[in-house]
């Protein structure tokens, strides 16, 4: 049980914060000079398809991640609550994080399906500053916690975009 409330007091501080909070916040605060799709038309609606499809997809890597991180890293995603393995299987094969990834695809698919451009621009800076805190911070972080298991990783599986094979 006590597992189970450290990761959801993570999920709820951080990926929610980011993923639904400040959105929603973003998209009902201030409609006027925004741009929102119009209510017609087919590439509206299969743009807005898309961006569903992106957020559903985002979301489910997101909780595989989790999974994995409870499972096998034992641990959760907070900074303060870290794994203590290397978690290296399923969608960690192919990019080092994609826990940020999925948040990342729930971000652009919000921009698509809402059509919203301060949408985007909060996507834009998500994917920003986590790449700057993950090479400035995360990265040697991991290097000090798991050392010649996380270079041998790091050396194999790209950062951010997926390699074609595990």
């Amino acid at each position: 049980m006590l597992i189970l409330l450290r990761h959801l007091a993570a999920i709820a501080l951080l990926p929610c914060v980011v993923g639904l909070v400040v959105p929603w916040w973003l998209f009902t605060s201030a409609t006027e000079g925004d741009s929102r799709w119009a209510d017609g038309g087919l590439v509206v609606g299969l743009v807005r398809a898309g961006g569903a499809a992106l957020v559903v997809a985002g979301v489910l890597l997101f909780a595989w991640c989790v999974a994995l991180f409870a499972r096998v890293g034992r641990g959760t995603l907070a900074p303060w609550d870290p794994t203590r393995q290397l978690v290296a299987i399923g969608p960690y094969r192919i990019v080092r994080n994609p826990m940020i990834s999925g948040v990342a695809l729930t971000l652009a698919g919000q921009t698509l399906l809402w059509g919203s451009w301060r949408l985007g621009v909060w996507w834009v800076t998500f994917v920003v500053i986590n790449h700057i805190y993950f090479v400035l911070v995360e990265e040697p972080g991991l290097c000090r916690r798991f050392g010649e298991s996380y270079w041998a990783y790091a050396a194999q599986v790209p950062r951010w975009l997926p390699r074609l094979r595990p």
